[in-house]
C-alpha cells in the first residue's frame, strides 16, 4: 500500500538519509525509531506530500485513505469537540460548518446539509465518536465545548478521536502518547491492537511500541533498517546484527592488513611481483565493509550526589486544595521517608501535578499543613522551570553555572550530549532554543546540582530513548528522595519503588512498584482505565469533588436494572437478530478466508504475479472485514448479555 523507493533528503550541509527504501503492506504495524534529528518526522512529511525529497519516489496505492496525527499541534476552527471527532472528511466538515451558520430549521441550506448528514450516516458516526471520546477521558458535557478553547493536549486527543472514528487504511502517528495519561494510554493501546488498518508511528515510548508493533523501522546514520517483532525484539536483533557487522569488519580489516603487508614487502621483488600485483587487484576489487558507528546509547555518566537529609523528608496533614470552585483535595495526609522512589499515577486532571506543587511549596495550600524534615532541600522540575534560565548565556555556560567539585567542562559537555545538546549546540544562546530544548537544559541544571528531595513532572518529555536511558541510569545512582509523574511506563518500571494512586480527590499509597500497583488495584484493565477517565479527567484540567456524589446501593442498582430490562424487550429482540446476522456474516467471511488461504498456499498461484497480488489484497481485505464484524459482534453480544441477565 506504501512504497518508498531510494529517498534522499538533506538540509544545507546536513544529510538526513540517502537512498532509503521501505514497503508497507496492509495491516502491518511499524514503529519508526531513531535518535532525534535522524529524520523521522521529515520522512513522515515526505510520505504525506508536505515536503519534497531530494531524490527518490513515493508510491501510494490508489484511493488509499491516510490519517495523520502530528506531534505538537493540529488545526481547529469553530467546531465543537464532537464535531471535530466526526469531521472525518472535507464533506463532513463542510456540513457542520453549514449547520453552524444556518441554525434556522426551515433554512433551505440547513435542510440540504441535514439530508447530506443523514446520507453519510452522521447519527451513527456521532454515536461512535462519543464512545471513543469517552475512552479518551472526555465527559458527555465536554462534547459541545468549542474545541479551540481546550488546551493543546486535549485538542490532540480530539484529533486522535477523529482518526479512530475515521479508521483510515494507513494511520500515521507522530508521538501519539505525549498527551495521554496512563489510564487513557492503556485504553488507546487496546484500540490499536484491534485496529485493522496499517500503522506507522513515531514514538519514544518503548512499552507502547511493544504493545502495538509487529515490526520496527530504524533511521540512523543516514540509513534505514527494518526489524521484525516489537521493540524488545528489535533491540535483540540489532545487537546481533551489530555483533555480526563488527566481526565481519574485523575479519576484513585483518585480511586487508595481511594483503597490504604482502604487497608492501614483495612488490619490488621480481620473483614475487606477480603475486603482489594479484593481491593488489584483490584489494582494489574488495567491497569494503563500513566501520561500525557507536550509538548514543553507549553514553554513561554520574551526577553529583546531594547531602543527606533526615529520615522524615516531608509531611502533609489535613491538606485542602482547590482551583476556584473545583475541589482537588480535601483533608489529605501524606508522609514521605528518606530514599523513597514514588510515582504518582491517575488520570489527567486528578491532581498529580498539584500534589507535586504542594510538596515543593510552589503553591500555597488552602488548608492543613506542609512540613519539611531536617536538612531537606527541594528541587522541583516542571515546564515552568525554564523561566529561571538566563537567555543571554550559552547552553554550556548556563549548565556550568552551578557545577559541583569534580565536574569539569568535558564532563558537563558529555552530560549535555546525552540530553541532545551535541557538538556546536552547546554554544547556542539559550534564547534561540525551542521550548523542548529549554526544558532539557533545565533538567540538566537540576541534576548537576541535585537537591536531596527531587520532584519531577514528566521528565522524559522531549527526550529520545538513549537520553531516557541515560536519565534512568543517573536517577538509579541518585541517593536522595524522589517523587515523580510520568506516562512513560518503561521509565516508571525502571525507577519507581512505591506507587501512589490519585483518584476522585483522594490518595491511596501502594507499598510496591508499578506492577504491584497494577496487580493490587486492577488498574491494568481497559475498563478500569475508561471508568477512571470518565470519573476524574476534565479537559479544563479541573476535578469535581467526587466524595460528595450520591451512591446507589447494590440492591437499588439490581432493582433498577430489572426495571430497565422489562422496558427493553423490543431492544433485546433487535439485538438477538443483529447478533444472529453478524454470526452468519462472520461464518461466510471465514469460509471465504479459508478458500483464499488455500489458494495462497498453492505454489501455482505465484506463477501469475497479478493473481498473487489480487489474492494478497483479498486476504488483507477479508481480514479487515472479519476484525470489524467480530468487533461489532462482541459489542452486540455484550449488550445483549447485559439486558438478558
Amino acid at each position: 500500500m506504501l512504497t518508498v523507493s531510494k529517498i534522499s533528503k538533506g538540509f544545507g550541509q546536513k544529510t538526513l538519509f540517502t537512498d532509503i527504501s521501505l514497503r508497507l503492506l496492509r495491516g502491518e504495524r511499524f514503529g519508526l525509531v531513531g535518535p532525534n534529528g535522524a529524520g523521522k518526522t521529515t520522512l513522515f512529511s515526505i510520505i504525506l506530500g508536505d515536503a519534497e525529497a531530494d531524490s527518490g519516489l513515493i508510491e501510494l496505492e490508489r484511493d488509499i485513505q491516510i490519517g495523520f496525527l502530528p506531534q505538537e499541534s493540529a488545526p481547529t476552527g469553530d467546531e465543537t469537540v464532537a464535531e471535530l471527532a466526526t469531521s472525518i472528511s472535507p464533506k463532513m466538515t463542510a456540513i457542520y460548518k453549514t449547520l453552524r451558520e444556518h441554525p434556522d430549521p426551515d433554512d433551505s441550506a440547513r435542510i440540504d446539509a441535514m439530508e447530506q448528514f443523514v446520507e453519510l450516516d452522521g447519527y451513527n458516526l456521532e454515536a461512535k465518536a462519543k464512545r471513543i471520546l469517552a475512552g479518551l477521558a472526555f465527559r458527555p458535557e465536554d462534547y459541545d465545548i468549542p474545541a479551540h478553547t481546550l488546551s493543546g493536549g486535549w485538542i490532540m486527543r480530539a484529533h486522535l478521536a477523529r482518526l479512530l472514528v475515521m479508521e483510515p487504511d494507513l494511520l500515521m502517528l507522530d508521538e501519539p502518547t505525549n498527551h495521554l495519561d496512563l489510564e487513557t494510554l492503556s485504553w488507546f493501546q487496546s484500540q490499536l491492537t484491534r485496529y485493522s488498518g496499517a500503522i506507522l508511528t513515531i514514538s519514544h515510548d518503548r512499552e507502547f511500541l511493544n504493545a502495538i508493533c509487529d515490526g520496527i523501522i530504524e533511521i540512523a546514520h543516514g540509513k534505514l533498517n527494518r526489524y521484525h517483532g516489537n521493540y524488545e525484539d528489535y533491540l535483540k536483533q540489532k545487537a546481533e546484527r551489530e555483533a555480526q557487522h563488527l566481526a565481519a569488519y574485523t575479519n576484513q580489516q585483518r585480511e586487508i592488513a595481511h594483503l597490504e603487508d604482502f604487497v608492501r614487502r614483495f612488490r619490488a621483488k621480481a620473483s614475487k611481483a606477480s603475486q603482489a600485483q594479484a593481491r593488489l587487484k584483490t584489494l582494489e576489487k574488495m567491497e569494503r565493509i563500513e566501520a561500525p558507528v557507536n550509538d548514543a546509547d553507549t553514553i554513561s555518566f554520574s551526577f553529583p550526589q546531594p547531602m543527606r537529609s533526615g529520615q522524615r523528608v516531608a509531611t502533609l496533614e489535613h491538606v485542602d486544595q482547590a482551583y476556584d470552585d473545583h475541589i482537588v483535595y480535601t483533608d489529605i495526609s501524606l508522609q514521605i521517608e528518606k530514599g523513597q522512589r514514588i510515582v504518582l499515577v491517575g488520570p489527567n486532571g486528578a491532581g498529580k501535578s498539584t500534589l507535586l506543587k504542594i510538596l515543593s511549596g510552589a503553591i500555597e495550600i488552602q488548608g492543613g499543613s506542609r512540613e519539611l524534615g531536617h536538612n531537606v532541600s527541594v528541587g522541583y522540575f516542571s515546564q515552568q522551570r525554564v523561566e529561571v534560565l538566563n537567555v543571554e548565556r550559552t547552553v554550556l555556560d548556563e549548565a556550568m553555572e552551578r557545577i559541583e567539585n569534580g565536574m569539569n567542562e568535558q564532563k558537563v559537555r558529555g552530560i549535555l550530549g546525552a540530553f541532545l545538546f551535541r557538538g556546536d549546540d552547546v554554544f547556542k544562546k539559550v534564547k534561540v532554543l525551542s521550548g523542548g530544548e529549554k526544558s532539557r537544559l533545565a533538567l540538566v541544571k537540576l541534576l548537576l546540582a541535585p537537591p536531596n528531595f527531587l520532584l519531577l513532572d514528566e521528565p522524559t518529555t522531549h527526550l529520545d530513548m538513549p537520553s531516557i536511558d541515560a536519565l534512568i541510569g543517573a536517577i538509579k545512582e541518585y541517593t536522595g528522595t524522589l517523587v515523580f509523574v510520568s506516562h512513560d511506563v518503561h521509565f516508571i518500571r525502571a525507577i519507581a519503588k512505591t506507587t501512589i494512586q490519585i483518584q476522585a480527590g483522594s490518595i491511596t499509597p501502594y507499598a510496591g512498584d508499578y506492577d504491584y500497583y497494577l496487580r493490587k488495584s486492577g488498574a491494568s484493565s481497559e475498563q478500569s482505565g475508561l471508568v477512571a477517565g470518565l470519573k476524574n479527567a476534565r479537559p479544563d484540567g479541573s476535578n469535581e469533588n467526587q466524595g460528595k456524589r450520591d451512591k446507589m446501593s447494590a440492591k437499588d442498582r439490581r432493582r433498577k436494572a430489572a426495571e430497565e430490562r422489562k422496558k427493553d424487550s423490543a431492544g433485546r429482540k433487535k439485538l438477538e437478530k443483529r447478533v444472529a446476522e453478524l454470526e452468519e456474516a462472520i461464518l461466510q467471511l471465514e469460509t471465504e478466508q479459508a478458500e483464499v488461504s488455500k489458494q495462497l498456499e498453492d505454489p501455482s498461484s505465484y506463477s501469475d504475479p497479478e493473481l498473487a497480488k489480487e489474492l494478497n489484497i483479498k486476504a488483507a481485505r477479508l481480514s479487515k472485514y472479519l476484525d470489524e464484524k467480530n468487533y461489532e459482534w462482541e459489542s452486540a453480544a455484550e449488550a445483549l448479555s447485559s439486558i438478558s441477565q
